[in-house]
């Protein structure tokens, strides 16, 4: 049997809870699962790609088989380049479903030796997403027990730093 290698990429801005719960179940599957942080050029992101990665780092340590890295560009390329075929999703919701569905015809489409996977969100973070983080930590929020640590702690460094300003 071949060394089984699957993408699980996104933004990640910032990674959840839920994320993480995504990543440490895809672990037990694959042989390796590496993160990847797709950079999207039409987006300003909350945290620079470099803090993601490292939050991920942080995030995903206790997971021997898993490493992260970076990407601009069509995920279909990036995945001949480590010689990977399988990506996986996290799912959350109908809504969620009939996106990555779309998305993975389109991958399939571009490479049909790709075949997605697709891991239902633990019902506890169903309602966690990098959005509502981020308007939260914009508007002060608390972000405890939606992210790791981490995260939680960028946040509030952030937090800090723009009260600062303002006095």
């Amino acid at each position: 049997m071949s060394h089984r290698i699957a993408v699980c990429s996104g933004s990640f801005d910032p990674v959840t809870i839920g994320h993480v719960d995504i990543f440490e179940r895809a672990s037990r599957l694959f042989d390796e699962l590496v993160i990847c942080v797709f950079h999207n050029v039409r987006k300003e992101g909350f945290f620079s790609i470099d803090e993601r990665k490292r939050f991920l780092e942080e995030a995903t340590a206790h997971l021997p088989n898993v490493r992260v890295d970076s990407f601009s560009g069509l995920l279909t390329d990036y995945m001949k380049k480590i010689h990977a075929n399988i990506i996986v999703r996290g799912v959350r919701s109908v809504k969620d479903l009939e996106y990555e569905e779309n998305e993975a015809h389109i991958l399939h489409h571009l490479d049909d030796s790709i075949e997605t996977v697709f891991l239902l969100t633990n019902p506890a973070y169903s309602f966690v997403s990098s959005s509502g983080v981020r308007e939260l930590a914009m508007f002060r929020g608390d972000v405890h027990g939606l992210v790791p640590a981490c995260v939680e702690h960028a946040v509030n460094e952030r937090i800090a730093a723009e009260n600062n300003k303002k006095r």
